[in-house]
């Protein structure tokens, strides 16, 4: 739990800051998340093949965003039925090379911690562009310090249909359409599938429908596709006899 401590105790520090004098000028963001899955699968891994609750919390200042994530199973697949299998902490930093780039940037650090097998503990440092032109093109790319040390990047396109929805003048929905494809240099591979070989590993597909509920507070359900791409990879059966995942989830959130 120590992990949860540190975190606890960094957004109190943020809270204090946030009321000082010093920093009268600017506002410390925070929000959380509540979301629930039919399924958690990460990176292409079927880590839960039931339902989950991942809630998350952060807490944000001049670019800087720490936050802390969880999963919680809610049956007994991974024999955690209730129980949280899974703490990620993260710091990030964010911004823009300049006021009128269209590229923004993130750099940060990510611990993953496992109450129930803290031997496979590990820590990713990762570095991402995004680029603001049709289709939002993004990249990301994890480069893993513990137990795993692969590498992982990530490519990802989206695009947002505005007010598709309107429920009143206030209440207001967005669609949103996404995809990303996952590849992974050899030593991942061989952490995680037993695949010494650099490969595609994940082709997601995501339709989303945030609506804005004012006041801080969205809902957005979601309906989510996931397949393995690389034919050795689906065939090394490391997380499921499947390759191929659908599933639905809904997201609660608020910023304040």
């Amino acid at each position: 739990m120590k992990i949860v401590h540190c975190v606890i105790m960094s957004v109190a520090v943020l809270m204090v800051c946030g009321n000082s004098s010093v920093l009268a000028a600017e506002k410390v963001n925070f929000g959380f998340t509540a979301d629930f899955y039919g399924k958690y699968v990460w990176r292409g891994q079927n880590i839960n093949d039931d339902p989950v609750f991942q809630p998350g919390i952060s807490a944000g200042y001049k670019g800087f965003t720490l936050s802390l994530w969880g999963n919680m199973d809610m049956t007994n697949y991974g024999s955690n039925s209730g129980e949280f299998s899974e703490y990620d902490l993260a710091i990030d930093y964010s911004g823009k090379f300049s006021e009128e780039s269209k590229v923004s940037y993130s750099v940060g650090v990510i611990h993953y911690h496992f109450p129930s097998a803290s031997d496979i503990d590990t820590t990713e440092i990762y570095w991402g562009l995004s680029f603001d032109v049709p289709l939002n093109p993004a990249i990301k790319v994890y480069h893993g310090l513990g137990n795993e040390n692969g590498m992982y990047a990530n490519f990802s396109l989206s695009h947002t249909f505005e007010n598709v929805l309107k429920i009143t003048d206030s209440i207001t929905g967005n669609l949103e359409l996404g995809a990303s494809i996952g590849w992974a240099n050899s030593t991942y591979n061989k952490d995680y599938w037993g695949i010494d070989d650099s490969r595609l590993n994940d082709l997601a597909f995501t339709i989303a429908l945030p609506i804005d509920l004012g006041n801080g507070w969205t809902v957005q359900p979601s309906l989510n596709y996931v397949t393995l791409v690389d034919g050795k990879i689906r065939d090394s059966d490391a997380y499921s006899t499947s390759s191929d995942y659908l599933f639905a989830g809904v997201s609660i959130g608020k910023s304040f």
